[in-house]
């Protein structure tokens, strides 16, 4: 087995999710080294008796037993130290077994999310990575949802519960890639699915609080310059691969998904003055904004792939 060194930075795209010789589950070792709170069997300090903790490595253990082992984690960076072993962590579980769900170059996976600190409910999604660019995605299937559990009652039980809802769905989640690269987009639809991602990650963050004609008014301001100003929404269709250069959904949905949650992309624009200025867009690093970013992205596929008539 290949050695691996591993850090706890940006660790949700550990090599060990890799499709090659390395590919292999995290050991506990590894996982205490990337992110301890998953080993947090009590409650936050702050947190009164009726929370009830979820103990992670718990989940993880009895999830094991059905094939499902974590390839990839990362833990939130706690603002209150003393919150630290009980923060938020997100886990990729993937089928290592010879039973591994994949269609194409995507492979489904469960990506569970959990805090013992009160800042998050335990969540649990359907996901898919996609081996091309070795890319993780976050789905939000319709008929699923996203299954949320409050820290209150049997809560370790009700997990385990709905893990095995969430692999029922496994499946029909892996089809979508296929259902979607049958569906051929105009060029304006894409694009109109490119600005739509371009003003929420460039824009609508800037317009939380506001009232709706403040909204309006920011909403055409913050358009103007910045990242918002020198990353323009067609520059979301650019592929960075030749091998992502098709005009179907899926693929369109993939770069678009790429550009944004990697960034990287670069251009001039002006500041809030007026002044000409070189922007690059930044990764998105936070674990939630990456699990919301990517639902958001993934209904606005589903809404396009509804009206085109690739219903599941």
């Amino acid at each position: 087995m290949a050695t691996t060194t591993l850090t706890r930075e940006g660790t949700i795209y550990t090599s060990t999710a890799r499709f090659d010789s390395d590919q292999r589950a995290l050991t506990e070792k590894e996982l205490k080294l990337l992110a301890p709170s998953i080993f947090a069997r009590e409650a936050h300090e702050s947190r009164s008796e009726r929370f009830a903790p979820i103990p992670t490595i718990e989940v993880l253990r009895h999830i094991a037993k059905e094939g499902f082992v974590p390839v990839g984690v990362k833990e939130s960076t706690a603002r209150d130290p003393g919150k630290a072993p009980f923060t938020k962590h997100l886990i990729r579980l993937r089928r290592l077994d010879g039973q591994q769900r994949q269609v194409g170059d995507t492979v489904f996976e469960m990506l569970m999310k959990n805090a013992n600190d009160g800042s998050a409910a335990y969540h649990l999604l359907a996901g898919l990575w996609r081996i091309r660019c070795m890319n993780s995605l976050v789905t939000q299937d319709r008929k699923l949802g996203e299954v949320a559990i409050r820290h209150t009652g049997d809560a370790p039980k009700e997990v385990l519960e709905a893990s095995f809802k969430v692999l029922e769905r496994a499946d029909t989640t892996l089809q979508t890639a296929a259902r979607w690269g049958k569906v051929e987009l105009k060029e304006i639809e894409r694009l109109n699915f490119a600005k739509k991602a371009h003003k929420r990650a460039f824009i609508d963050k800037h317009l939380k609080g506001l009232s709706p004609d403040d909204r309006a008014k920011a909403d055409v301001t913050r358009a103007t310059y910045g990242v918002a100003s020198a990353v323009k929404p067609a520059m979301l269709l650019e592929a960075r691969r030749d091998g992502d250069k098709g005009t179907d959904l899926w693929t369109t949905f993939n770069v678009i998904q790429e550009n944004v949650i990697k960034g990287g992309q670069s251009g001039y624009g002006h500041d809030s003055v007026g002044r000409a200025c070189n922007y690059t867009s930044r990764p998105v690093k936070s674990i939630d904004a990456d699990v919301t970013m990517n639902t958001f992205l993934w209904g606005l596929a589903d809404e396009l792939a509804t009206k085109k008539g690739a219903l599941v």
